[in-house]
């Protein structure tokens, strides 16, 4: 244990900093301080020196140097040694016991629009990271908080203890500290090299790239039970940071065993389809893939809808649904075995209808709202590197798009050919999707030739596809895919177009009086 006489407390964010110095001071602790942060707590009646006073030097060059100084960092780098205490004495500096920084808002600065580079470069906290560095390499004895969060768990060990903090928590918060200068450090380095030049626009892509992730679970085991894995979510993520889209990270585990590596690749996958709707919708996953999806005028239908697609892939799948699970919805999920479910919440009747399969997993994410500016990054891993893209967030309006044939599709069609559309947006390419309203009835996924998906979708199907659309996620290589549609029932077709045998393609849509729209965007799955 260490006992707290002497503390230093600058902060950028003063969230609860006022409270938290004062039960600091109320356990007799003296509190050096710095510029707006000393203000804030004179302000509330509490006894602060100056740094500058305690330290004998100005503060100089604009406030650039406060703390740069031997007996700031004598006090915080000395070990609890006779030999290092002797030298303190020697020199006339004080053992300083606890740090309570976090940094200039250098994130914040540049995440606005038009910043200037000058701007965002005087937002480069220098003295903070030095001093919290210090601290955490020093955890032995000196105590480091970034986060307001930790002030009252500090505040409690503090009076359960007489004024000391463990080791334990030393050494804890340390951790976090250096996790707070590292993330920061990425984040000025990501945009510092997005600039070719000082003169220079910014490029979408940084020289160095360091995104940060923190660790929310370990896992059983990866992919195969040989392998090891966790779940780690993204903390710092200098070239895009994702917001507007719920994601994993935030969910809740209600019930059920833990996670796996495959379940949280459904879930994303599930979770990704679903926030593609915002009428009652049920998404099934298998293998990443959507198995069956639905939209209805309640989510019980909808999940009756998209398990009828594919009973048997639905087996040991994963489900999202954008509603809140009631009883109607629950009762369904019981009758098949089922990973996982995820959706905003759950009702208490529901829950218990649910508990009755203990071991699925049910995740619940709170408000499933994706706002208009949602926007992210993807990262995936190749042999000795990293693919780094922006997030397939946009999906063509089908309605908007330019009828190729002699026959325009109809409203009901155009209604159809939407829904599709957006499901083949999710479906591993090359992927063909046959809906009948806002159901599918019949998906095809990852095959390497176009036809070969057109034929298992067509083949998988429970329903009769005859009066179905279609969509397909890239275009059409030859005139074969479009016949399979046709043949199977289709009556009207969605495609990005682009092949070099468009008017081939377009041809046999006419021949087979099938109505097809071009969309102008492809939306490739690999």
């Amino acid at each position: 244990m260490i006992q707290v006489r002497r503390a230093i407390v600058s902060v950028s964010d003063k969230t609860g900093v006022v409270d938290f110095a004062r039960g600091l001071a109320q356990r007799g602790v003296e509190i050096l301080s710095t510029g707006g942060t000393g203000r804030a707590l004179g302000e509330a009646g509490l006894s602060v020196t100056k740094v500058s006073d305690y330290t004998g030097a100005p503060e100089i060059l604009g406030g650039r140097v406060k703390t740069l100084h031997p007996k700031i960092h004598g006090g915080l780098l000395a070990r609890a040694t006779d030999e290092h205490r002797a030298e303190l004495e020697q020199n006339g500096i004080g053992e300083i016991d606890l740090v309570c920084v976090n940094l200039y808002p250098f994130e914040q600065t540049v995440a606005k629009p038009d910043v200037a580079l000058q701007d965002a470069v005087e937002n480069i906290d220098i003295g903070g990271p030095t001093m919290l560095r210090a601290s955490a390499k020093n955890y032995e004895r000196v105590c480091v908080v970034v986060d307001p969060a930790d002030y009252p768990l500090l505040l409690e060990e503090m009076a359960q203890n007489d004024g000391a903090l463990s080791r334990e928590t030393r050494f804890r918060l340390a951790k976090k500290a250096f996790g707070h200068t590292a993330g920061y450090d990425a984040a000025i380095v990501g945009y510092l090299s997005s600039f070719a030049a000082e003169d220079g626009d910014r490029t979408a892509f940084p020289q160095t790239l360091s995104v940060q992730y923190d660790r929310e679970l370990e896992l059983r085991y990866g992919e195969n039970p040989h392998q090891q894995a966790a779940f780690y979510a993204e903390s710092k993520n200098p070239i895009g940071v994702t917001t507007g889209r719920p994601s994993l990270a935030g969910a809740e585990v209600l019930q059920g065993k833990a996670l796996s590596y495959n379940n949280l690749l459904d879930l994303d996958g599930a979770l990704g389809a679903c926030l593609e709707f915002t009428d009652p919708t049920a998404i099934v996953i298998k293998h990443t893939n959507p198995c069956g999806a639905a939209s209805a005028a309640d989510v019980a239908e909808a999940y009756k809808q998209a398990r009828e697609c594919d009973p048997i892939s639905a087996f040991g799948g994963i489900v999202a649904v954008n509603r809140e699970v009631d009883t109607g919805l629950a009762e369904l999920l019981v009758e098949t075995f089922l990973e996982c479910v995820v959706a905003p919440s759950y009702s208490a009747a529901a829950r218990d209808i649910l508990a009755k399969k203990k071991n699925l997993r049910l995740l619940a994410l709170g408000d499933m709202a994706v706002s208009p500016e949602a926007r992210g990054w993807v990262v995936r891993s190749v042999a000795g590197g990293v693919l780094v893209q922006s997030g397939d967030f946009a999906t063509a309006a089908v309605r908007e798009a330019k009828v190729v044939t002699k026959r325009a599709p109809t409203a009901e069609e155009l209604d159809g050919l939407e829904f599709a559309w957006r499901i083949g947006k999710h479906v591993k390419s090359n992927a063909i999707v046959y809906c009948k309203g806002h159901r599918t009835v019949g998906v095809g996924a990852g095959q390497m030739s176009r036809i070969d998906s057109a034929k298992i979708a067509r083949d998988k199907a429970q329903l009769s596809l005859e009066g179905s659309v279609a969509a397909s996620d890239a275009f059409f290589p030859f005139r074969d895919g479009l016949d399979a549609l046709a043949d199977a029932g289709a009556t009207a077709v969605v495609q990005p177009g682009g092949s070099i045998r468009d008017e081939e393609v377009i041809a046999a849509a006419d021949e087979r009086g099938v109505a097809m729209v071009f969309t102008g965007m492809r939306h490739f799955r690999h």
